[in-house]
């Protein structure tokens, strides 16, 4: 009687579990977890030549204010390269982000990110005339 008592038991546990994933899916990881950091990579480069920018500031945040902040997530290294973790929080609008060359060579860039997949993004900047 009492291994019939387990049995069941450890089948309704089973069924339980089953449900719960059902309704809500695999727990996320932490990466992706609310209030965690999106990896994401950058690529600058020049829209009329093509070629990579380096010393480009990127800047910005979870607040669309963040992006006049002087807190800098990142610069471009000498290929135009960087990667950054950028807050994520599921019901936000943003990230926003903020591209900005110090020489003043290059017209300064707002965007926001719908898609936070760990990829690289190549992101053109005019020139300034």
């Amino acid at each position: 009687m009492k291994f019939l008592h387990n049995l069941l038991k450890g089948a309704s546990l089973t069924g339980a579990l089953f449900v719960f994933q059902a309704c809500y899916g695999m727990p996320q990881t932490p990466l992706m977890a609310e209030g965690g950091e999106a990896p994401m990579t950058f690529s600058l480069v020049s829209r009329a030549t093509g070629e990579p920018l380096e010393g480009i500031r990127i800047k910005g945040g979870t607040w669309k204010q963040d992006m006049n902040r002087e807190d800098v997530l990142g610069i471009t290294d000498a290929n135009g390269r960087c990667r950054v973790g950028i807050p994520y929080y599921r019901n936000q609008e943003g990230p926003f982000l903020r591209f900005e060359d110090p020489q003043g060579a290059f017209v300064v860039k707002d965007t926001t990110l719908a898609d936070l997949r760990d990829r690289e993004i190549v992101i053109k900047l005019d020139s300034v005339q």
